[in-house]
């Protein structure tokens, strides 16, 4: 009888129920255009503001990043603890609410951040530290409900690698756009630090525009009950279980790799520009073909993920990073090798960015199955907890590297500068995603079987409890 239940349960797994329609995956896919449209700007444009427009040393900028990245990280964890134990959840959901109502505000705070007012160089540093870390904020409030959602979308494993997919095409795309069109922008104004602002301004109009479309066009079909108030010791007790969530430590560990990595080269992509290949014209070619070659990597991740685990798809992805990257630094002397190579190291990327979301909504349900306690908000924060710490790393090393080997804004760089730069952009990538392969290889435990007999196993308990309490009603 027992194998017959198991049965039965797993083909209820095999031919799960698709809940989501297309224009619930734009939609999702439009949120992360939004997302990216707001975010990119301090990744990409914001150390480079800082030292070239403000005049802050590279040094002392950087560490605005780490600061306020830090900050973030533990902003992420409140929100997805404040998420999880919502009481008052109304008709619009438990998570698409936050799109609608946070969207200006992040706008306001980004804008903020690119209008630095006349102020000395101590005002300047309260300014930037104060509006980057409200941003920060506000960014939590938006993005833990918004990543959290997924799980409450489908549960059919496929369909949510195809929304992580969906979500990672609209999050390449927002970045190639604010990789394209930023600069021109800012270089059609005669001046640039006012370019910055009109940039930004025409980015962060666009970014509350696609979150509104989000909201308007996703759908959570798999609505929680509302949670009674908790204690702090059951809260106490989250916390807990998401040290015994070995998938989630592990994908979050490696995240810290890879997106360090990633937004480290983002960052430093305009300085190689202008000043090795001298030719600010490869940002915008960059953006267009490399950043444009992860969409192929979004398009094929679905269809390998229906042939091998997600796992060795994510480690795949690494590979082709790491030999694009160390070519890079080799042959990069010119624009066209520069975004040939890149293009190689973002198709490996496009995986590990692809398949993120789709891990860690797989670890919402190990969690859920090695403790007892379900909790989307607060696995989804503790995930980008890590992916904040990365962003702290790409914004704090650059400018501490850089400060090193003798940068000075707009001025031709010495042999040691230059050489720092390069290391930058390609040194420090290849080498976290070689580390990445050894500690996905070794430490993650989830393949595609045992996830289906964990969610087995779940099913069978519900089902369990379930006809229990029917039993009871009907005595």
């Amino acid at each position: 009888m027992q194998r017959q239940e198991m049965s039965s349960i797993q083909t209820e797994l095999d031919d799960a129920p698709r809940t989501l329609k297309l224009r619930n995956k734009i939609g999702y896919m439009v949120g992360d255009v939004g997302n990216n449209f707001l975010f990119d700007m301090g990744q990409l444009y914001l150390l480079k503001y800082f030292t070239d427009q403000l005049g802050l040393n590279s040094a002392v900028a950087g560490t605005i990043f780490l600061v306020a990245k830090v900050w973030d990280a533990f902003m992420d964890i409140s929100v997805g603890t404040w998420i999880d134990n919502r009481t008052n959840i109304g008709k619009r959901g438990k998570f698409r609410p936050f799109m609608l109502w946070a969207a200006i505000p992040l706008a306001l705070l980004l804008i903020a951040n690119f209008t630095m007012p006349d102020f000395s160089v101590t005002g300047k540093l309260v300014w930037a530290y104060v509006a980057y870390m409200l941003f920060g904020t506000v960014y939590s409030i938006s993005n833990v409900p918004f990543g959290s959602m997924i799980t409450a979308m489908t549960k059919n494993s496929q369909e949510r690698s195809e929304l992580a997919s969906y979500r990672q095409a609209g999050s390449n795309f927002g970045l190639m756009m604010a990789t394209i069109g930023f600069m021109p922008i800012v270089t059609a104004l005669p001046n640039e630090k006012i370019g910055y602002t009109v940039a930004v301004v025409v980015f962060a109009i666009a970014g509350v525009l696609c979150q509104w479309f989000a909201y308007a066009n996703t759908k959570e079909n798999y609505q929680s009950e509302p949670k009674p108030k908790v204690s702090k010791a059951e809260i106490k007790e989250s916390y807990k279980a998401l040290l015994k969530n070995k998938p989630l430590l592990t994908v979050s560990i490696v995240n810290l790799f890879t997106f360090s990595a990633f937004n480290l080269k983002l960052a430093v992509q305009v300085y190689y520009c202008q000043y090795v290949l001298k030719d600010l014209t490869a940002e915008s070619l960059l953006g267009f073909f490399s950043i444009g070659m992860v969409f192929v990597s979004v398009f094929l991740t679905p269809m390998l993920t229906k042939k091998f685990d997600k796992k060795n798809v994510y480690i795949l992805g690494c590979a082709i990073w790491a030999v694009g990257d160390i070519l890079g630094f080799f042959f990069a002397s010119n624009t066209f090798m520069l975004v040939f190579l890149t293009s190689i190291a973002y198709l490996g990327n496009g995986f590990t960015s692809a398949l993120n979301w789709a891990l860690v909504s797989d670890c919402v349900e190990y969690g859920e199955w090695k403790t007892g306690i379900r909790s989307e908000g607060l696995v989804y924060s503790f995930f980008t907890y890590f992916r904040k710490l990365s962003q702290a790393l790409a914004g704090f090393i650059p400018g501490i590297v850089l400060a090193m080997v003798g940068y000075v804004p707009n001025q031709a760089q010495t042999a040691t500068a230059l050489l720092g730069i390069r290391g930058l952009m390609f040194i420090y990538s290849a080498t976290l995603a070689v580390v990445t392969i050894v500690v996905m290889w070794k430490l993650y435990p989830l393949t595609e079987k045992r996830y289906k007999n964990i969610m087995g196993e779940l099913l069978s308990k519900k089902s369990s409890v379930s006809g229990a309490m029917t039993a009871a009603t009907q005595d």
